[in-house]
């Protein structure tokens, strides 16, 4: 018994994955290996590759970070072969650090449910909501909050309509526009589409990484961006402070995969953000309100565009986004005063705490 009561938290990292953000899901996994606090938690780094195989894995961290020209892969000899979760014996939390579709969609959360085992993050039907941005919007715009114009592209219209597509598309927004995967992250897939005749190429681009497309109308504005915490004991969540992505026009056209992973990105992150203090208490405000409008847990970013009016336009919401130690959402609670290994710690506890099953 008193072994026991003194054991270790037995953690479970699940990260790579089948979905395009394999490589940052590794990544963000290796910065949580580094970080994590080894005397209070036993981590059990489980790997899953490209083809879905779940491998666990040495849990040597340097082998999965980023590195110039090299981007981290989980492979079938990463480590032991593992049928499921149980083989590794019991495990009291899992981190799923994994980003995109087939993990922060909804589908691992289900199946851990189905299991009976807590876990850090957002729910199935928040995930699922956060995943999709064509119900995000729905979601948020029937909680009252601003969204911008966009049309979704179902994928049997494209593929017997196109042309109709083109001129809805063309009549309902003004461009520019961007075109992307409805469900993916991590600006896979995105393009910023000047005029009519660069919609077809955009939206093939666009279906290469999921059938179904969004268009959004161009927002003149600074993009924002707030990380949200769930609260202990049913507090309420926390905010952050803003931060901002700053994009130098004259070499990138916006943030897109290369901008935020390349080394030579000609984007920086400010945190905290330049912003009045009313406004940043308006992005504040609305990103608490985005997190509980889709049930969020745990953890979440919420990005926005503030319009040089000073308004704020609720853009989309992120139920596992980048956490590696240098991504925006543990830069902005550094600047709010939770270091990284903290924000790791208390994650993982709000996750202890969560009661299993419908709540």
């Amino acid at each position: 018994m008193a072994d026991e009561q003194h054991r270790k938290i037995r953690v479970a990292l699940l990260f790579g994955g089948r979905s395009g953000e394999h490589a940052i899901s590794a990544a963000t996994a290796a910065g949580v290996m580094k970080a994590i606090d080894r005397e209070k938690y036993d981590v059990l780094p489980v790997g899953i590759t490209r083809e879905g195989q779940w491998v666990l894995t040495a849990g040597d961290a340097s082998r999965f970070e980023l590195a110039a020209g090299r981007l981290p892969e989980v492979t079938s000899d990463s480590g032991k072969e593992l049928v499921g979760l149980s083989d590794v014996g019991e495990i009291d939390v899992v981190f799923p650090l994994l980003h995109g579709p087939f993990g922060e969609d909804g589908t691992v959360q289900g199946l851990l449910e189905i299991g009976g085992v807590r876990y850090v993050g957002c729910g199935v039907l928040a995930s699922a909501v956060g995943m999709d941005k064509h119900y995000m919007k729905l979601v948020f715009a029937g909680h009252g909050l601003p969204v911008g114009p966009y049309v979704v592209i179902q994928p049997r219209e494209w593929e017997q309509r196109q042309s109709e597509v083109v001129a809805r598309v063309s009549e309902q927004l003004k461009f520019p526009v961007f075109v992307k995967p409805a469900r993916a992250g991590s600006s896979l897939g995105v393009t910023r589409v000047d005029d009519v005749t660069g919609l077809v190429e955009a939206t093939e681009g666009a279906r290469f990484h999921d059938p179904k497309v969004l268009v959004e109308q161009g927002i003149a504005g600074r993009e924002i961006e707030c990380a949200v915490l769930g609260g202990r004991g049913g507090v309420a969540p926390r905010a952050s402070v803003p931060g901002e992505i700053v994009v130098d026009h004259g070499e990138a056209d916006f943030y897109d995969f290369e901008e935020k992973y390349s080394s030579d990105s000609h984007a920086r992150t400010d945190a905290p953000a330049d912003l009045p203090a009313e406004v940043a208490e308006k992005v504040r405000d609305m990103a608490v309100r985005a997190f509980e409008a889709i049930g969020g847990e745990g953890i979440a970013r919420v990005d926005v565009f503030v319009t040089p009016e000073g308004e704020a336009v609720i853009n989309e919401i992120n139920t596992m986004p980048g956490f590696t130690p240098i991504s925006m959402y543990p830069k902005l609670w550094e600047a709010t005063g939770v270091s990284y290994p903290e924000l790791i710690d208390e994650l993982i506890q709000l996750a202890l705490e969560r009661p299993l099953g419908l709540r």
